[in-house]
């Protein structure tokens, strides 16, 4: 019988094997290093990082949703997405930056000095951004525009909120500076609150069958939380004139309750809107107009 040799295929040895994973595994680290370094590049590493942070400053109840309305949104600061199309087109993009720089400012309360103050600068910069062929910046028209929003948003009446627009809005061409833009944003939102606390002090007051309340007892409370206004050190700050109103106290409001019923002069009815509007013009007058 003829000798069959078996032939065994060549075994490479262990070291060569070694050798051969080192250049993948360096490809693979080289691959995840330029992946990180595109991502800084073009600033999403930035761009998550300023998410995440808003996240832990809102706390709101979904944050998913919080994210994905908060990225669908990113683009409108680009001033390269603004000026360049036809009327129609700008005017769309222009409120889809007023409904933007709303986003921002109601993510933080006021009373949340600092982050609200940096929210505001994100609202003025998304309002500012403009085309290639116009130069960034805030009009007296945009500036009202928002406003007009922040009040009709608060639900608060016309009536009320109106002689506030008129002494802190601009001409349509003036130009408006970020601290202006600040006290604007900060004053309304301050109006607002002040006011939903003047209509539940009003639910106090007023008769449940009639609802309308006692003139005297109401003009009793005007008097009153002028009084503690006069009194407060707020200067021209809008939030000090909402503190001065929150430490009225029971005692104070009681007492000149009682006092307007001693009276026992003839009286009136006093509905929500009358007294609403003069508590507004309570916290309105020590309102300095934007010069």
């Amino acid at each position: 019988m003829a000798a069959v040799e078996k032939r065994r295929p060549a075994v490479a040895p262990a070291a060569s094997f070694a050798d051969s994973s080192r250049p993948a595994a360096s490809r693979a680290a080289a691959t995840a290093e330029s992946e990180e370094d595109f991502l800084r590049q073009v600033g999403v590493t930035e761009m998550l990082r300023a998410a995440l942070l808003k996240v832990l400053e809102a706390r709101p109840e979904e944050p998913i949703a919080f994210l994905a309305h908060y990225f669908e949104n990113m683009g409108l600061r680009s001033p390269a997405n603004g000026g360049a199309g036809e009327p129609p087109g700008q005017l769309l993009l222009q409120q889809q930056r007023l409904g933007r720089a709303l986003w921002h400012l109601r993510l933080a309360h006021h009373s949340q000095r600092t982050a609200f103050n940096n929210n505001v600068s994100v609202a003025y910069e998304c309002l500012s951004a403009s085309g290639r062929k116009k130069k960034p910046g805030l009009d007296g028209r945009t500036y009202s525009e928002l406003l007009k929003r922040i009040c009709r948003d608060g639900e608060a009446p016309e009536e009320v909120v109106a002689p506030l627009l008129h002494k802190i809005q601009c001409r349509d061409h003036e130009a408006v500076p970020l601290d202006v833009f600040r006290a604007g944003m900060l004053t309304c939102f301050v109006l607002l609150e002040f006011v939903a606390r003047a209509s539940a002090l009003y639910q106090l007051l007023e008769d449940p069958a009639l609802a309308v309340a006692d003139r005297r007892v109401g003009q009793a409370v005007l008097d009153t939380l002028e009084g503690a206004l006069q009194a407060s050190d707020g200067g021209a700050v809008p939030a000090r004139y909402l503190e001065a109103g929150s430490r009225l106290g029971p005692d104070s409001l009681a007492l000149a309750m009682d006092r307007a019923l001693v009276a026992r002069r003839p009286s009136s009815p006093m509905t929500r809107e009358e007294f609403l509007e003069k508590a507004a013009a309570l916290f309105i007058a020590k309102v300095k107009p934007v010069a």
